[in-house]
């Protein structure tokens, strides 16, 4: 069921980026009263679209946004919940479900996201789609990545593409980690495997932005 959950989250949260950065980019050159509407419906989207983690003594409470949830009843997902040791499933008046867990729990979904980064991040390295990326080192967070390359064949390749995974990836264990939505980010550095020069950076979810706006 976690599994499940977790791929969804992911797509969701690139989706909602790309929707969130699209909305900042319509709204330039309007007045400033559909300036503020425009920010306070984004901010309302944010909102439920977010992922809540609340670290309690005892429990951790993970709210998911609606959405990762159609077509599910709640019977379904506290069945699901309950083989998974999950305490107590909630849905709340705006549509967003709550789970209640054991701190050990919440460690062995945190396991699970670090386990299947970590495959990421080798199938990124032995992929031949992207030729160019020779090693992806990573702080403990995966708040930051050092892509180790061929600087010439980077160049003239699409392997930068690599960064956007890598990048939703980690913003997606920072949230369920507990970080505030406006405070995670994750920071790809990309090296030249000859001269060990950092020659490009990539931040997100700032990135999505910028693309948006080019």
């Amino acid at each position: 069921m976690m599994k499940k959950q977790m791929m969804a989250m992911f797509l969701i949260l690139t989706l909602f980026l790309l929707a969130a950065c699209s909305s900042e980019g319509e709204s330039k050159g309007k007045n400033e009263e559909t300036s503020a509407n425009a920010k306070e419906t984004e901010q309302e989207s944010n909102e439920k679209e977010s992922v809540d983690v609340d670290k309690g003594l005892m429990n951790v409470e993970v709210t998911l946004p609606e959405s990762m949830f159609e077509g599910e009843s709640i019977e379904n997902l506290k069945a699901e919940a309950e083989e998974e040791g999950i305490k107590k499933v909630t849905q709340n008046e705006d549509g967003t479900i709550t789970y209640k867990m054991s701190k050990s729990t919440h460690k062995e979904l945190m396991n699970e996201l670090e386990t299947n980064l970590k495959d990421t991040i080798q199938e990124t390295e032995k992929s031949e789609d992207y030729s160019s990326i020779k090693e992806v080192v990573h702080n403990k967070d995966f708040s930051v990545f050092t892509m180790v390359v061929n600087q010439s064949d980077y160049e003239n390749s699409m392997d930068g593409f690599a960064t956007m995974t890598l990048g939703m990836s980690g913003l997606m264990y920072q949230l369920f980690d507990g970080a505030e939505a406006e405070d995670y980010s994750v920071t790809i550095k990309i090296e030249d495997e000859e001269t060990g020069e950092t020659f490009d950076e990539v931040v997100y979810p700032d990135a999505m932005e910028d693309t948006e706006v080019e």
